[in-house]
Protein backbone atom coordinates (compact mmCIF):
# COMPACT_ATOMS: atom_id res chain seq x y z
CA UNK A 1 0.00 0.00 0.00
CA UNK A 2 3.15 2.19 0.95
CA UNK A 3 4.56 1.57 -2.39
CA UNK A 4 0.94 1.88 -4.48
CA UNK A 5 0.60 5.91 -2.23
CA UNK A 6 4.34 6.73 -3.27
CA UNK A 7 3.87 5.82 -7.39
CA UNK A 8 0.08 7.73 -7.27
CA UNK A 9 1.72 10.86 -5.63
CA UNK A 10 5.03 10.46 -8.03
CA UNK A 11 2.06 10.50 -11.09
CA UNK A 12 0.45 13.18 -10.04
CA UNK A 13 3.54 15.54 -10.36
CA UNK A 14 3.99 13.82 -13.43
CA UNK A 15 0.62 14.34 -14.66
CA UNK A 16 0.53 17.69 -13.05
CA UNK A 17 3.24 18.83 -15.37
CA UNK A 18 1.81 16.92 -18.63
CA UNK A 19 -1.31 19.73 -17.44
CA UNK A 20 0.33 22.82 -16.89
CA UNK A 21 1.57 21.79 -20.72
CA UNK A 22 -1.66 20.58 -21.84
CA UNK A 23 -3.56 23.89 -20.48
CA UNK A 24 -0.57 25.82 -22.95
CA UNK A 25 -2.78 24.10 -25.54
CA UNK A 26 -6.21 25.24 -24.25
CA UNK A 27 -4.99 28.79 -24.23
CA UNK A 28 -4.33 29.13 -27.77
CA UNK A 29 -6.51 26.88 -29.10
CA UNK A 30 -9.32 29.03 -26.84
CA UNK A 31 -8.52 31.90 -28.93
CA UNK A 32 -7.68 30.93 -32.61
CA UNK A 33 -8.33 27.32 -32.58
CA UNK A 34 -4.84 26.46 -33.33
CA UNK A 35 -2.32 24.89 -31.55
CA UNK A 36 1.32 25.12 -31.15
CA UNK A 37 3.24 21.84 -31.62
CA UNK A 38 6.25 22.88 -30.45
CA UNK A 39 4.94 23.47 -26.76
CA UNK A 40 7.05 21.43 -26.23
CA UNK A 41 10.24 23.05 -27.20
CA UNK A 42 9.31 25.47 -25.37
CA UNK A 43 9.82 24.01 -22.00
CA UNK A 44 12.70 22.86 -23.01
CA UNK A 45 14.18 25.72 -23.91
CA UNK A 46 12.71 27.11 -20.36
CA UNK A 47 14.36 24.57 -18.78
CA UNK A 48 17.87 24.84 -20.29
CA UNK A 49 18.21 28.74 -20.24
CA UNK A 50 16.63 28.34 -15.89
CA UNK A 51 19.54 25.88 -15.81
CA UNK A 52 22.37 28.53 -17.88
CA UNK A 53 20.82 31.44 -14.98
CA UNK A 54 21.58 29.09 -12.23
CA UNK A 55 24.83 28.25 -13.67
CA UNK A 56 25.51 32.10 -13.96
CA UNK A 57 24.84 32.04 -9.81
CA UNK A 58 21.22 33.41 -9.97
CA UNK A 59 18.76 32.09 -7.02
CA UNK A 60 16.44 29.84 -8.06
CA UNK A 61 13.54 31.46 -7.19
CA UNK A 62 14.98 34.54 -8.91
CA UNK A 63 15.08 32.61 -12.07
CA UNK A 64 11.81 31.64 -12.53
CA UNK A 65 10.16 34.80 -13.21
CA UNK A 66 13.00 35.63 -15.60
CA UNK A 67 12.44 32.64 -17.22
CA UNK A 68 8.65 33.14 -17.44
CA UNK A 69 9.13 36.69 -19.44
CA UNK A 70 11.86 34.45 -21.92
CA UNK A 71 9.16 32.07 -22.47
CA UNK A 72 6.31 34.66 -23.44
CA UNK A 73 8.32 36.36 -25.71
CA UNK A 74 9.40 33.23 -27.23
CA UNK A 75 5.73 32.34 -27.24
CA UNK A 76 5.34 35.79 -28.99
CA UNK A 77 7.63 35.12 -31.85
CA UNK A 78 5.73 32.26 -32.61
CA UNK A 79 2.69 33.88 -32.82
CA UNK A 80 4.17 36.66 -35.16
CA UNK A 81 6.55 34.11 -37.80
CA UNK A 82 4.50 30.95 -37.61
CA UNK A 83 0.93 31.47 -36.86
CA UNK A 84 -0.41 35.40 -37.78
CA UNK A 85 0.42 34.37 -41.64
CA UNK A 86 -1.64 31.43 -41.59
CA UNK A 87 -4.63 32.83 -39.82
CA UNK A 88 -4.61 35.95 -42.03
CA UNK A 89 -4.22 33.25 -45.39
CA UNK A 90 -6.71 31.56 -43.88
CA UNK A 91 -4.60 28.53 -43.92
CA UNK A 92 -6.18 25.16 -42.55
CA UNK A 93 -3.12 23.67 -41.74
CA UNK A 94 -0.46 26.27 -42.83
CA UNK A 95 0.08 27.04 -38.95
CA UNK A 96 0.41 23.00 -38.09
CA UNK A 97 3.87 22.89 -40.12
CA UNK A 98 4.94 26.37 -39.00
CA UNK A 99 4.71 25.39 -35.72
CA UNK A 100 6.54 22.35 -35.70
CA UNK A 101 9.31 24.01 -37.97
CA UNK A 102 9.79 26.40 -35.25
CA UNK A 103 9.87 23.76 -33.05
CA UNK A 104 12.54 21.62 -34.71
CA UNK A 105 14.43 25.11 -35.04
CA UNK A 106 14.59 25.75 -31.44
CA UNK A 107 15.76 21.91 -30.95
CA UNK A 108 18.52 22.60 -33.03
CA UNK A 109 19.55 25.76 -31.98
CA UNK A 110 19.43 24.42 -28.30
CA UNK A 111 21.53 21.37 -29.54
CA UNK A 112 24.18 24.08 -30.82
CA UNK A 113 24.40 26.00 -27.44
CA UNK A 114 23.66 23.71 -24.85
CA UNK A 115 25.30 20.15 -26.61
CA UNK A 116 23.44 16.85 -27.18
CA UNK A 117 24.44 15.51 -23.80
CA UNK A 118 21.45 15.46 -21.03
CA UNK A 119 22.41 17.68 -18.29
CA UNK A 120 22.11 17.97 -14.54
CA UNK A 121 19.57 20.43 -13.21
CA UNK A 122 20.62 21.80 -9.43
CA UNK A 123 17.11 20.91 -7.31
CA UNK A 124 16.70 23.98 -4.72
CA UNK A 125 15.33 21.81 -2.03
CA UNK A 126 16.78 19.12 -0.24
CA UNK A 127 16.65 15.74 -2.51
CA UNK A 128 16.41 13.01 0.70
CA UNK A 129 12.55 12.29 0.72
CA UNK A 130 10.00 13.72 3.13
CA UNK A 131 7.11 10.87 4.90
CA UNK A 132 3.81 12.58 3.38
CA UNK A 133 0.41 10.50 3.88
CA UNK A 134 2.44 7.16 4.56
CA UNK A 135 4.93 7.84 1.82
CA UNK A 136 8.41 8.69 1.21
CA UNK A 137 8.11 11.91 -1.14
CA UNK A 138 10.74 13.77 -2.93
CA UNK A 139 10.10 17.77 -2.21
CA UNK A 140 10.69 18.85 -5.49
CA UNK A 141 7.54 16.04 -6.38
CA UNK A 142 5.71 18.35 -4.01
CA UNK A 143 6.72 21.78 -4.98
CA UNK A 144 5.90 20.71 -8.78
CA UNK A 145 2.04 19.62 -8.00
CA UNK A 146 1.76 23.00 -5.81
CA UNK A 147 3.38 25.26 -8.22
CA UNK A 148 1.61 23.79 -11.67
CA UNK A 149 -2.09 24.61 -9.75
CA UNK A 150 -0.99 27.69 -8.31
CA UNK A 151 -0.04 28.48 -11.96
CA UNK A 152 -3.34 27.21 -13.68
CA UNK A 153 -5.06 29.11 -10.71
CA UNK A 154 -3.47 32.56 -11.32
CA UNK A 155 -3.95 32.00 -15.32
CA UNK A 156 -7.85 31.53 -14.53
CA UNK A 157 -8.46 34.24 -12.27
CA UNK A 158 -5.94 36.91 -14.67
CA UNK A 159 -8.94 35.95 -17.21
CA UNK A 160 -11.84 36.09 -14.87
CA UNK A 161 -10.95 39.49 -12.75
CA UNK A 162 -8.53 40.99 -15.44
CA UNK A 163 -9.68 43.33 -18.09
CA UNK A 164 -7.14 42.11 -20.05
CA UNK A 165 -8.30 38.49 -19.26
CA UNK A 166 -12.27 39.70 -19.75
CA UNK A 167 -11.00 40.53 -23.68
CA UNK A 168 -9.36 37.12 -23.65
CA UNK A 169 -12.84 35.22 -22.26
CA UNK A 170 -14.51 37.66 -25.15
CA UNK A 171 -12.57 36.41 -28.08
CA UNK A 172 -13.40 32.97 -26.82
CA UNK A 173 -16.59 32.96 -27.21
CA UNK A 174 -16.93 34.91 -30.06
CA UNK A 175 -14.14 36.21 -32.08
CA UNK A 176 -15.97 38.23 -34.49
CA UNK A 177 -17.95 39.39 -32.17
CA UNK A 178 -14.98 40.57 -29.48
CA UNK A 179 -13.52 42.54 -32.92
CA UNK A 180 -17.00 44.40 -33.22
CA UNK A 181 -16.76 45.37 -29.55
CA UNK A 182 -13.19 46.81 -30.68
CA UNK A 183 -11.24 44.55 -28.77
CA UNK A 184 -7.86 44.03 -30.84
CA UNK A 185 -8.23 40.04 -31.40
CA UNK A 186 -5.36 40.11 -32.91
CA UNK A 187 -3.04 41.17 -29.75
CA UNK A 188 -5.18 38.96 -27.67
CA UNK A 189 -4.07 35.50 -30.23
CA UNK A 190 -0.58 37.30 -29.44
CA UNK A 191 -0.96 37.43 -25.79
CA UNK A 192 -2.33 33.93 -25.77
CA UNK A 193 0.41 32.12 -27.08
CA UNK A 194 3.28 34.13 -24.54
CA UNK A 195 0.76 32.89 -22.00
CA UNK A 196 1.16 29.36 -23.40
CA UNK A 197 4.95 29.72 -23.99
CA UNK A 198 5.07 30.98 -20.39
CA UNK A 199 3.20 28.37 -18.88
CA UNK A 200 5.54 25.55 -20.63
CA UNK A 201 8.72 27.30 -19.62
CA UNK A 202 7.67 27.26 -15.95
CA UNK A 203 6.79 23.60 -16.32
CA UNK A 204 10.51 23.01 -17.36
CA UNK A 205 12.10 24.50 -14.44
CA UNK A 206 9.67 22.87 -12.39
CA UNK A 207 10.28 19.69 -13.70
CA UNK A 208 13.99 19.94 -14.79
CA UNK A 209 15.47 19.09 -11.39
CA UNK A 210 13.44 15.37 -11.05
CA UNK A 211 14.79 14.59 -14.28
CA UNK A 212 17.82 15.33 -16.72
CA UNK A 213 17.56 18.60 -18.78
CA UNK A 214 18.64 18.36 -22.82
CA UNK A 215 17.49 19.61 -26.11
CA UNK A 216 15.32 16.30 -26.49
CA UNK A 217 13.18 16.53 -23.58
CA UNK A 218 10.72 18.61 -24.74
CA UNK A 219 9.65 16.14 -27.41
CA UNK A 220 7.75 13.61 -25.66
CA UNK A 221 6.78 15.86 -22.86
CA UNK A 222 5.17 17.24 -25.66
CA UNK A 223 3.17 14.82 -27.36
CA UNK A 224 1.73 13.38 -23.82
CA UNK A 225 0.55 17.04 -22.72
CA UNK A 226 -1.40 17.34 -26.27
CA UNK A 227 -2.57 13.54 -25.60
CA UNK A 228 -4.03 15.20 -22.04
CA UNK A 229 -5.44 17.59 -23.70
CA UNK A 230 -7.25 15.22 -26.11
CA UNK A 231 -7.97 12.90 -22.82
CA UNK A 232 -9.54 15.99 -21.35
CA UNK A 233 -11.08 18.09 -23.27
CA UNK A 234 -9.69 20.83 -25.08
CA UNK A 235 -12.00 23.10 -23.45
CA UNK A 236 -11.63 22.55 -20.32
CA UNK A 237 -9.44 23.13 -17.63
CA UNK A 238 -10.85 20.81 -15.15
CA UNK A 239 -10.55 17.98 -17.85
CA UNK A 240 -6.90 18.94 -18.44
CA UNK A 241 -5.97 18.67 -14.77
CA UNK A 242 -7.62 15.16 -14.23
CA UNK A 243 -6.42 13.98 -17.75
CA UNK A 244 -2.93 14.86 -16.44
CA UNK A 245 -3.31 12.81 -13.46
CA UNK A 246 -5.00 9.93 -15.03
CA UNK A 247 -2.25 9.66 -17.57
CA UNK A 248 0.85 10.10 -15.19
CA UNK A 249 -0.74 7.87 -12.91
CA UNK A 250 -1.46 5.55 -15.48
CA UNK A 251 2.25 5.56 -16.82
CA UNK A 252 3.82 5.15 -13.01
CA UNK A 253 1.94 2.27 -12.05
CA UNK A 254 2.27 0.46 -15.77
CA UNK A 255 6.00 1.22 -15.40
CA UNK A 256 6.08 -0.47 -11.79
CA UNK A 257 3.80 -3.23 -11.73
CA UNK A 258 4.14 -4.66 -15.16
CA UNK A 259 7.32 -3.51 -16.98
CA UNK A 260 8.90 0.20 -17.70
CA UNK A 261 8.67 -0.75 -21.47
CA UNK A 262 4.81 -0.84 -21.35
CA UNK A 263 4.50 2.53 -19.36
CA UNK A 264 3.09 4.73 -22.30
CA UNK A 265 0.95 2.47 -23.41
CA UNK A 266 -2.46 2.72 -20.70
CA UNK A 267 -2.32 6.40 -22.18
CA UNK A 268 -2.23 5.68 -25.63
CA UNK A 269 -5.27 3.14 -25.01
CA UNK A 270 -7.31 5.52 -23.17
CA UNK A 271 -7.17 8.67 -25.93
CA UNK A 272 -7.96 5.97 -28.71
CA UNK A 273 -10.91 5.27 -26.44
CA UNK A 274 -11.71 8.72 -25.78
CA UNK A 275 -11.62 9.83 -29.53
CA UNK A 276 -13.61 6.90 -30.55
CA UNK A 277 -16.33 7.47 -27.86
CA UNK A 278 -16.15 11.33 -26.89
CA UNK A 279 -14.10 12.68 -29.49
CA UNK A 280 -14.57 16.52 -27.52
CA UNK A 281 -12.70 14.84 -24.29
CA UNK A 282 -13.75 13.50 -21.35
CA UNK A 283 -15.24 17.45 -19.83
CA UNK A 284 -14.71 18.73 -23.49
CA UNK A 285 -18.30 20.42 -25.00
CA UNK A 286 -19.14 19.44 -28.75
CA UNK A 287 -19.41 22.55 -30.51
CA UNK A 288 -22.57 23.22 -32.65
CA UNK A 289 -22.14 24.47 -35.80
CA UNK A 290 -24.99 26.01 -38.14
CA UNK A 291 -24.79 26.01 -41.38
Amino acid sequence: MQILTQLVFSGIALGMIYAVIAFGYQLTFATSDTLNFGQGESLMLGALVGLSLVGWGVNYWLMIPLVCLFGAFQGAVVERIGVRPAIKMKSEFGWIMSTIALGIIFKNVAENVWGRDDLKFPSPLPEAPMEFLGANVLPMELLVIFGAVGMMLAVEVFNRKSIYGKAVVATFNDRDAAKLMGINTGLVITFSYALSSLTASFAGVLIAPLTLTGATMGAVLGLKAFAVAIIGGLTSGMGIIVGGIILGVAETTTGFYISTGYKDVPGLVLLLIVLAVKPAGLFGKTAIKKV
